[in-house]
């Protein structure tokens, strides 16, 4: 932010404490929201979520100190809402998305429309700086509506706020992620976990840490605005080698069995009917391409490097959260990587 934006402060009457720079976070209450509420908390900025269930974010507020973090009910379907949430901001975060539809919760409806309606609103308050959370699947030719609704979205908030810095992260591992604590869970119960495509997408897995640094860095004028950042962790990996290094993790013997991409999608027609869908046909078709930073990212340093952050690597982070999933939990001897206790 700039010297201006930072001279607008907030003291807290109940225990005099500066918070300097209001930040508004839409969908902030979220897996990746809420490691982004404590990295602006902890840099001492005021931070208003903007959340449809401000009932349901309680768990944000001792992120930062008292009178810190706020929550405000807003629904990207109603634009005066988040006209309201975004009201004298001096930033605004987008993480708004979806992983799976579900009733009006649509790709269409949250991807692109909640993109515009935010960045129309940030520019309406006058925000110094538009962070907008996306995808590195995001492409309007890609064949998932995820994909194509994540670039459609991009579009929309750069149409309405051309300065908005864009975050495009691979898939991102944390404590709360859906991504290897789903596949630890499903190793506890079946004996048989699929390579959907033969296993040999690729992905680079991303720290929720780091994008949540990254994020940060963007609102302290590291970034160039305007540009699209794509954030991966320090290592690449295939689907397979991504399940083995689960089933090690969990110390379980686990036969990993190739599914066509045609038997994926079969199977994913199934699925996608449960209350919380296991997988999709979307997800399967977003499986067909490689989740890794370009080539192009990387010459032009729009990387996590190029914003000056050491990316952790997924050995160092997540063993700590999959030991819930072995036998024993915490108290069952990990093994090394020549497989010794």
């Amino acid at each position: 932010m700039n010297d201006t934006n930072r001279s607008k402060s907030i003291e807290s009457s109940r225990v005099g404490i500066m918070y300097e720079g209001l930040v508004t976070v839409v969908g902030g209450s979220g897996f990746v929201g809420r490691h982004i509420v404590r990295a602006l908390a902890r840099k001492g900025y005021r931070i208003r979520v903007a959340v449809r269930r401000p009932d349901l974010a309680g768990h944000l507020q001792p992120l930062g100190g008292v009178g810190q973090i706020h929550a405000v009910q807003a629904n990207l379907r109603y634009p005066a809402s988040i006209e309201a949430a975004c009201k004298d901001a001096d930033a605004v975060v987008n993480l708004a998305g979806l992983l799976y539809e579900t009733g009006k919760q649509t790709f269409p409806a949250v991807h692109v429309f909640g993109a515009r309606v935010t960045g129309q609103a940030a520019a309406e308050a006058g925000a110094g700086h538009v962070v907008h959370v996306s995808a590195i699947g995001a492409d309007p030719e890609s064949p998932a509506e995820y994909g194509r609704t994540k670039a459609q979205g991009e579009a929309e908030i750069r149409n309405a706020f051309p300065d908005a810095t864009i975050l495009r992260p691979s898939v991102v591992f944390g404590p709360e992620d859906d991504f290897f604590n789903r596949f630890a869970s499903l190793a506890r119960f079946t004996p048989v976990l699929p390579l959907i495509g033969g296993g040999g997408t690729r992905f680079q897995p991303v720290f929720v840490g780091d994008v949540a640094a990254a994020t940060c860095a963007v609102l302290e004028g590291d970034a160039a605005k305007g540009k699209t950042y794509e954030l991966g962790g320090p290592e690449v990996m295939t689907f397979e080698q991504v399940l083995r290094f689960i089933i090690k993790t969990v110390d379980r013997q686990r036969l990993l069995v190739p599914l066509p991409f045609s038997m994926a999608r079969l199977n994913a027609a199934f699925l996608q009917l449960l209350p919380k869908p296991l997988l999709t046909i979307d997800q399967v078709k977003m499986l067909e391409t490689d989740n890794v930073v370009s080539a192009e990212a990387q010459a032009d340093r729009r990387t996590l490097e190029g914003l000056g952050i050491s990316a952790q690597a997924v050995e160092a982070i997540v063993p700590d959260y999959l030991e819930q999933y072995r036998r024993a939990g915490q108290f069952q001897p990990r093994r090394s990587a020549n497989g010794n206790s």
